[in-house]
């Protein structure tokens, strides 16, 4: 555990001194949200924080492999994340290109492609997975090829949809990836497994990046990850949870605490950890599609009828919306690994907890705190580009 905290400690401080860098080469190259009549921000912000992310992930993997632990975990852990890595920096650098020259939807959509072909060349897709009677559903390579691809694309684009708000994104994949890390640490811990797995290396790795982009891209923010990090983190998100199915034989991780079976087991995660951590946001744009069809509207048609508005109206400020929705994103990321690994009444007790907090701090706290109640009021705030418009304050552009 200790060398997974150092691993998350290098990728944030990398992450968080090469902003600046960042920073100046998107001014250099003019890689700059401009200000719009719209927007919340008052001066031109960078864009291009995804390479200052993609640098912290790096210098976390070459850290880990001369960490003891981590380096005597056998040679699967650091080459399925070399590919990762490769895989991320070729849609990091897709989205370095768009946040320069703008480019168009098609172009994006086949470095993601690409990229995901890298990664199913190299091993990592999906195979098998298992039945409850003890037997495996084995997919042919097309068909788990072709899984793999819509998984990983889907999750890319995912993030950037919902890159809506200063810190939004950044935050809600850096919970997922804390999620995710206590998953594969605590199940490969509950079935007597190596403790070093490609898995918990790259979301410990994925939840400093995204912790140590957060102080640059906080509100106010001071850079945007644009789509060279909106892709990187999306496509390492769902990659991470990917590399599980292939270190692991599907009777091996299937026990959870107190020799209880794991209710959700580790092979079928990838495939609801996009909708299960982003569920928050997608839920935004599912809503809004829906009230604009039902108006007779657009579905892209801009409102102020977003959740992060809502939250706004009740008297929260900017920044306090944002954190309830890093909350409601952690009880659902946190409350799936507790219950498909724990059962009984603490279990219940815990989620509960959890709920009551989160629920008591987003209805509760307006009331008893509005020390900015009257600048969140007038605070313009973006429609949101959950349904494919760039959100003023996030820097997001539309991959699909």
């Amino acid at each position: 555990m200790r060398e997974y905290l150092l691993v998350f400690l290098v990728a944030a401080a990398v992450t968080y001194l090469l902003t600046v860098v960042a920073r100046e080469i998107a001014l250099r190259t003019g890689a700059v949200a401009k200000v719009r009549d719209r927007d919340v921000h008052a001066e031109p912000i960078p864009y291009l924080g995804g390479i200052a992310m993609l640098g912290g992930l790096v210098a976390a993997y070459v850290v880990a492999r001369e960490l003891p632990f981590l380096s005597n975990g056998g040679p699967f852990v650091f080459v399925d994340a070399k590919y990762v890595l490769i895989a991320g920096a070729m849609v990091c650098g897709i989205g370095v290109l768009d946040d320069i020259f703008d480019l168009d939807a098609l172009t994006k959509f086949g470095g993601q492609v690409l990229a995901v072909g890298l990664l199913i060349y190299s091993g990592l897709q999906f195979n098998f997975f298992p039945r409850p009677d003890g037997y495996q559903f084995v997919l042919d390579p097309a068909q788990g090829a072709l899984l793999t691809l819509v998984v990983v694309v889907a999750t890319v684009n995912a993030v950037n949809f919902v890159d809506g708000l200063d810190g939004l994104a950044a935050g809600v994949v850096g919970v997922g990836a804390a999620a995710f890390f206590l998953f594969s640490y605590q199940l490969a811990n509950l079935n007597g497994a190596s403790l070093a797995t490609t898995a918990a290396l790259l979301s410990a790795s994925l939840a400093g990046a995204c912790t140590g982009f957060l102080a640059h891209n906080f509100h106010p923010a001071r850079l945007f990850m644009g789509d060279s990090g909106s892709m990187l983190i999306g496509l390492v998100l769902s990659t991470t949870a990917l590399t599980i199915t292939t270190q692991f034989r599907g009777n091996e991780l299937t026990q959870g605490a107190d020799g209880s079976q794991a209710s959700l087991l580790p092979f079928l995660l990838p495939l609801a950890l996009p909708v299960l951590i982003l569920i928050v946001p997608l839920a935004d744009l599912v809503l809004a599609v829906v009230r604009r069809t039902r108006a007779g509207r657009s579905p892209f048609a801009p409102d102020k009828q977003h959740l992060h508005h809502r939250l706004l109206e009740i008297g929260h400020s900017h920044r306090r919306a944002v954190v309830i929705m890093w909350l409601w994103a952690a009880l659902i990321a946190f409350g799936t690994v507790l219950a498909s690994l724990y059962t009984g009444p603490r279990m219940w007790g815990a989620l509960g907890a959890m709920a009551t907090v989160t629920l008591l701090l987003t209805f509760i706290l307006p009331v008893v705190h509005r020390p900015q109640l009257l600048a969140d009021l007038v605070e313009p705030a973006d429609p949101g580009s959950a349904e494919g418009e760039p959100a003023a304050d996030s820097g997001a552009t539309e991959t699909l």
